[in-house]
Parts: structure tokens; C-alpha cells; sequence
């Protein structure tokens, strides 16, 4: 039986079934788009195969616009650091309140639709109506689809701005800041309540029980945000504010995620036009270089604050400093081959460990040696079918007549059987188990002098959940300990070795001596 899962890796059978999938969406949505060409579908808006294609015509910048793309992303990347950094502390509040229960996450939900609501519903009181433009490509005002010109109770003939970007699809809002030739459709008030209000929602919409993405919000609130500087250079730069839109949403998407070349595609493909590549390309490179020098990715520090053990690809320097036997905790909790019911299921209730060395000694082995790893879930599974013994004699493969392959099977999410649902009487406590034949005998094992970095690459590139630490001199325990993903992490290094902490903030100054001195 293995005890560890293999990460995935990329099969041919897996290439083919995305090429199956994505040919019949493409030919599923390209029989929808004209539809929704015929205006039938609503406020879905038109659709088609390339989002945001609003800039398909040739762009021209010079020179003079570079120190302008370097600004915004500087900005973004000060913004999304800072957009992480609140999202962060949100969800460590919404944390602590999940955890009281079901009622308060609905609560949490109910409480922020209510405040969006209003939100959405009051703020586009707040701006002015403007006069319908005379070379509109569509009818001005739009009354109940999707538009660019949303009346909100203004008078014929004018419209409201900030309507038109509230009571839309996020795609059509995208859409509609992306534009180009509108550079006197949005005011400057406008564009500012607008992120600010899209930066605050966005942090607080993510976390609760309703489903709440943070690409396209982002995409959103960086859009604005980049229009609103496009429109404060006004005359003093040659972009359009729909350019700078443009830039500003590949600014605050490096400045949050920094997934630079993914994202460079992903906007390219968004726009469709190769000739904005050189001003992405600055504006995410500089943002994710400012933004780095505060905190991490949006995503990485989300499965932090969640608790995921993530494991980066490559080794830490400090990590060629230690060796496995450094970072070993314990105590160390340890199986016989033959092991007392009673001793198993101590074990289990007091321990959360999902792996536990088997040893033999004597009368079975001339001296302690270690005979493998056994699973949890593999304890529980025989203290369920209670298959035990009177006496502590070694069974062979007539140990496996009570057990079918569907016992130790993986149970899926909220089938985990647990230890407290077995019962067992007094006289079943003093009975034995023979755990031999469900021992897995060849686990990964690495000696305890081993370094540090090269366990990381080894525990990450073959998917292991369990890594055995075994002495280096034979006459010791046949186990110094064993090690799971938490005792990668750097919080726990750190934790254990706080001297490493100060010789990381010294490399971190050799390194980047410039960055530190302008920030």
C-alpha cells in the first residue's frame, strides 16, 4: 500500500480531453454569439470570442508616454501590495467568525449584500447627469439591457455615468472603460468613487459563503484606477484614457497576483493587440517589482492565512545551512509490529498524525529496526473490523481473508471514519493487532544528516506526504523522527531557529541594497 499521493503530472489523455472540451465550448459559443448579437440576450450583453476586443485598431506612443506607464506602475504596484494586505486581515476576521458556525456565515453574507446594495444604488446619486454625446455608437440613453448610457433618473437626452458602469455586467464595465475614443464619457469624480468603491467591495466580498472571484474584480478596480490617473495627465500625454485603463488593470493585477508573463498573455489575449506588449509588459514588471518589496502574491498569502502547507519550487538558502535532524519535532509517536489495541487507539485520540513509524523488536528482531509506515486511516480501518488477536503472534498473508480492497480505500470528503465512532470494549482493549501485513515496508527514508534543502526537493518532486528520518549510527533509535509538509514551511524553521531570521534580513540587504534605500 502506498502512503503518499503523487502531485499530477501533465498525461497525454489529459491534453487531449482539453482540446476536446475547449473545441466544443468554442463551437457551443460561437453558435450563442449570434444570438446574442440580435440582442436577445439581455444583460448578458453580446458576448463573443475575444472579451474586451476594443482595441483593435493600430496604438501610436512615443517617448514622452514612457515616464507616464512607469508611474502607473509604480502606483499599481503600491496598490495591490496594499489591496493584499487589507484582504489578508478581512480574512482572518471572517475566519474567526466562520468558525462560530453556520448562522454567522449566512449573517456575514446577508450583511454584505445589503451594504453592496445600497452602495450600488445611492452612490450614482452622488454624480451629475451629462448630456447624451452626439456621435454615440449606440442610443443614448439605454433603458433596461445592457449600454453604455444609463439614464438613472435623469432627464432625456443626458445620462449617468457612473450608472453606466454600477448597472452593468464587470464585463461590460470593462468593456466600457477599456473604449477608446471616449474620453469625455466618464468624469473624473466618477472614476474616483467608482475605485474606491470597486477596492473596497472587492476585499470584503471575497471570503464569505457567496462565490466571489477576485480576477475580474481586480481587473475591474485596476481599470478605474488607470483611467483616473489617464485623466488627471489629460493633454500632457498622447494615450487614450482607455489605454490607460488598460495598463492600469495589468498594473493592480502584478501589484496583487504577480503572475507577470501569464498575465501579459492573458491581457494581450483580453484586448487583442500585440502592439500594446512593450507598455505591459513595464507596467507589470515595475509593479511586481514594487509591490514584492511588501509582501507576497494574493495567493500565496491566502493559503497562508488558510493554513495550507504549500511548498515552494525551490529550497530556501538558509535551508543548505540545516540539516533534516534540525527541524525534526517531536514527540515521536511509534507502533510495534504487534501493538495492544489499547496502545493504538491511545495513540489516535491524542495525536492528529496521519503516519506512524512501525518497529520491531524483540522476540521478533535481535534489535530495535524499522519495519515501516503505517496510515491512519489504515489503524482505523482495522480497529473497525476488529480482526484481532488473543496473543501477540505474527500473522502472514491470512491476515487479509476479513479485509477487502474497499477497506482501504481513500473515503472522500466527510467519509473519513474517525476514531471516536469506533467502540470497543475492555476485554477488545487488551487484544493485539499484527500490523505487518498492512505496513507499507519500503517508505521513503532519508538519514538525519542529511541537507535540508536537498529533503525539500526530494519530498516535493516525488509527492510525498511522509518522509522517515532514520539515525546515521545504528546503535541509536531505529527512528530520530519523521517529516510532513509543516515542517518545510518557513514559519516553522524560522520558529525553530530564530538566528536564521536575522542572517535572512542581512542577505536580503546585500541583495537588494538600491530597493531598501528608495523604500
Amino acid at each position: 500500500m502506498l502512503v503518499h499521493s503523487k502531485l499530477p503530472r501533465w498525461r497525454s489523455a489529459l491534453l487531449w480531453r482539453a482540446f476536446f472540451t475547449t473545441a466544443v465550448v468554442a463551437i457551443v459559443l460561437r453558435a450563442l454569439i449570434d444570438v446574442c448579437l440580435s440582442g436577445k440576450c439581455g444583460l448578458f450583453g453580446k458576448g463573443g470570442l475575444i472579451m474586451f476586443d476594443v482595441y483593435s485598431a493600430n496604438v501610436s506612443y512615443h517617448l514622452a508616454d514612457v515616464p507616464p506607464v512607469l508611474a502607473l506602475g509604480v502606483i499599481g504596484g503600491i496598490l495591490g501590495s496594499f489591496y493584499n494586505f487589507l484582504l489578508v486581515k478581512v480574512l482572518k476576521v471572517y475566519n474567526l467568525i466562520n468558525e462560530k458556525g453556520i448562522f454567522y456565515k449566512i449573517f456575514i453574507a446577508c450583511t454584505i449584500s445589503i451594504v453592496t446594495s445600497c452602495l450600488l444604488f445611492g452612490l450614482p446619486w452622488l454624480v451629475s447627469c451629462q448630456s447624451c454625446p452626439s456621435d454615440a455608437s449606440e442610443d443614448c440613453p439605454t433603458i433596461g439591457r445592457s449600454g453604455n448610457y444609463k439614464k438613472f433618473q435623469c432627464s432625456p437626452g443626458h445620462y449617468n455615468d457612473l450608472a453606466s458602469l454600477i448597472f452593468n455586467t464587470n464585463d461590460d464595465a470593462i468593456r466600457n472603460l477599456f473604449s477608446k475614443n471616449t474620453d469625455s464619457e466618464f468624469q473624473l469624480s466618477t472614476m474616483l468613487i467608482f475605485f474606491v468603491t470597486c477596492f473596497i467591495l472587492s476585499i470584503f466580498s471575497y471570503g464569505i459563503v457567496a462565490p466571489a472571484g477576485l480576477f475580474v474584480p481586480v481587473i475591474v478596480t485596476g481599470a478605474s484606477y488607470g483611467r483616473f490617473i489617464g485623466m488627471l495627465i489629460g493633454s500632457w500625454g498622447n494615450l487614450s484614457h482607455g489605454l490607460y485603463a488598460v495598463l492600469g488593470a495589468a498594473s493592480f493585477l502584478g501589484g496583487s497576483m504577480r503572475m507577470t508573463v501569464s498575465l501579459c498573455v492573458i491581457i494581450l489575449e483580453l484586448t487583442n493587440n500585440l502592439l500594446l506588449l512593450p507598455l505591459i509588459m513595464v507596467v507589470l514588471l515595475v509593479s511586481k517589482t514594487v509591490a514584492d518589496a511588501f509582501n507576497g502574491n494574493v495567493y500565496d498569502l491566502i493559503m497562508k492565512v488558510k493554513g495550507f502547507p504549500y511548498l515552494e519550487t525551490h529550497a530556501e538558502p538558509y535551508m543548505r545551512q540545516l540539516t533534516v535532524a534540525d527541524v525534526v519535532s517531536g514527540p515521536l509517536q511509534l507502533c510495534h509490529g504487534i501493538e495492544k489495541v489499547g496502545n493504538i487507539v491511545h495513540i489516535l485520540k491524542n495525536t492528529m498524525h496521519h503516519g506512524f513509524p512501525v518497529i520491531d523488536e524483540s522476540p521478533h528482531s535481535e534489535s530495535p529496526v524499522l519495519y515501516g509506515l503505517i496510515l491512519r486511516a489504515h489503524l482505523i480501518a482495522l480497529l473497525k473490523k476488529k480482526a484481532f488477536l488473543c496473543t501477540p503472534v505474527q500473522l502472514g498473508a491470512d491476515a487479509f481473508r476479513h479485509f477487502s480492497s474497499d477497506d482501504f480505500a481513500k473515503k472522500g470528503l466527510g467519509n473519513v471514519d474517525k476514531i471516536e465512532d469506533i467502540e470497543l470494549t475492555d476485554e477488545e482493549m487488551e487484544m493485539f493487532l499484527d500490523l505487518h501485513p498492512f505496513t507499507n515496508a519500503s517508505p521513503y527514508t532519508v538519514v538525519e544528516t542529511m541537507s535540508l534543502a536537498k529533503a525539500l526537493i526530494l519530498f516535493r518532486e516525488v509527492g510525498l506526504r511522509h518522509l522517515l528520518v532514520i539515525p546515521k549510527i545504528s546503535s541509536r533509535a531505529p527512528v530520530v523522527g519523521i517529516l510532513t509538509r509543516h515542517d518545510f514551511m518557513p514559519e516553522h524553521i524560522l520558529g525553530l531557529h530564530p538566528s536564521l531570521v536575522r542572517s535572512r534580513w542581512k542577505r536580503l540587504r546585500f541583495q537588494f541594497p538600491l530597493l531598501l534605500k528608495i523604500f
